[in-house]
């Protein structure tokens, strides 16, 4: 959205309204970084913003008049504008128990998280109101909490994992007295509704520096309140094959891989197995057999506490189930092919499943030129072998299900489906055998064997 809505909002509000951009458009401005929502603040109370806004021909949504903010759409979009406001006492370690409207900008601004979001820009023109250096802080690159931080991580409980997703975000350090108030108000950060945890999680993940948002969680210990099935990773020794432990492994592959957030979340989780199926053989090589399978049950549990959608569980544990399957010169076609099938059907695409290997071999932290130049190989082959557009499932097939029955002279049954599948087996090893005579020809001796 361009400046002009928003300045015809100030004109239809007055002059009076002393209407300010606040919070992270505002941190977001300074910084030249692109963001999507605009906060504003006024001194004029809820009614007649919503008064003034409909006068002016604006659309307005009366949102939250206990928190003093309405919604107006601004050229089809949401625009919130709150009263400049006061909360009251913190009992649940969310929300306050009361607001107090009609404050001045000041007071207003003291009550938020962070330096970084606590300025305000008037709209139109004029100085920035910075009353707690925020700014300053922009400059150094530090995310500081606004006056006592063991009083501003009492009030909710999110603020904490704010601080680390901000740290990633923007590439800051948290301020020490900020930092070293974190451990101190685990009890409260344990109160938080998961879906908000599950948000600014993933906003972490899909950060710029993502590694240090979680080395945050891990060192505060809020990595222990939401993810502590992922605490054993850390320290965790790996084999000749890695020259990282599994945690910096894993924080590696999230930093290369894609800012997607299936890409993301499966880098993270992937090897959360390892710690319990590590091993030690006489020969003194560690490993970590068949902890892709418990990678996937540990993924599954942690998704599914997290709330997170359908959608994306089910892509983060495709990802997983087939991050151990490395295709190389020793595989045939119809290996390959049986591959792409499984990805396939898994809703993966050969694409997505070559960004999130690529990054997995990069974890791994060395002989990275000769990892990608074996990468860009298997990818070529495969990408080939898809081109030829291969029949990859029974749709595929020449013959369908009408077709068959036809064939056999039955009604359908447990059988057809079992004689599809062999047929699809067929096919995938000989791609030739798919056109309808010779595909009828096949089916025909499969029926004769199964009497």
């Amino acid at each position: 959205m361009t400046w002009a809505p928003l300045l015809r909002l100030k004109e239809a509000l007055g002059e009076g309204s002393e209407l300010v951009i606040v919070g992270g458009a505002v941190r977001d401005e300074l910084l030249d970084r692109p963001h999507a929502d605009w906060d504003l603040a006024t001194r004029l109370l809820p009614q007649a913003v919503m008064d003034r806004a409909r006068a002016a021909g604006l659309k307005v949504i009366p949102t939250g008049l206990q928190h003093g903010t309405v919604t107006v759409m601004l050229e089809d979009r949401p625009v919130e504008v709150t009263t400049f406001r006061s909360d009251g006492d913190y009992l649940d370690g969310r929300r306050p128990e009361s607001v107090h409207l009609g404050v001045s900008l000041e007071e207003d601004l003291s009550r938020r998280d962070f330096t970084i979001n606590a300025m305000a820009m008037p709209l139109g023109g004029g100085d920035l109101v910075d009353p707690f250096g925020g700014r300053r802080d922009l400059a150094q690159g530090l995310i500081r909490a606004v006056g006592d931080p063991l009083q501003r991580f009492a009030e909710d409980g999110l603020r904490p994992l704010r601080a680390c997703r901000f740290a990633a975000q923007l590439g800051f350090e948290v301020e020490a007295a900020t930092a070293a108030a974190i451990p101190l108000r685990l009890e409260v950060a344990r109160k938080v509704a998961v879906e908000r945890v599950f948000t600014e999680l993933d906003k972490l993940l899909r950060s710029q520096n993502p590694a240090r948002g979680l080395d945050l969680l891990a060192s505060s210990g809020l990595l222990d309140l939401w993810l502590p099935e992922l605490r054993p990773m850390l320290g965790c020794a790996q084999n000749r094959h890695h020259r990282y432990d599994v945690w910096r492994h894993t924080l590696e592959v999230v930093g290369h891989a894609p800012a997607e957030a299936g890409l993301r979340w499966a880098a993270l989780l992937h090897d959360s197995g390892k710690p319990d199926k590590r091993t030690v053989g006489g020969d003194g090589e560690v490993h970590f057999y068949n902890h892709e399978t418990r990678s996937l049950d540990l993924a599954a549990a942690i998704l599914d506490r997290l709330k997170a959608s359908h959608a994306l569980r089910k892509e983060v544990l495709a990802l997983i189930r087939h991050h151990g399957f490395h295709p190389d010169a020793t595989w045939k076609d119809a290996a390959c092919r049986r591959f792409l099938r499984r990805l396939g059907d898994d809703g993966l695409t050969l694409e997505h499943w070559g960004a999130f290997r690529l990054a997995d071999q990069r974890g791994k932290g060395f002989e990275w030129e000769a990892r990608q130049a074996e990468h860009g190989k298997v990818m070529d082959r495969l990408q080939t072998l898809a081109d030829q557009a291969p029949p990859l499932s029974v749709r595929a097939l020449a013959l369908n299900g009408a077709a068959l029955m036809k064939l056999a002279g039955r009604r359908g049954g447990p059988w057809l489906g079992d004689l599809q599948i062999q047929l699809l087996e067929a096919v995938l090893e000989e791609p030739e055998l798919n056109e309808p005579a010779r595909l009828e020809e096949r089916a025909l001796q499969l029926l004769k064997q199964a009497r």
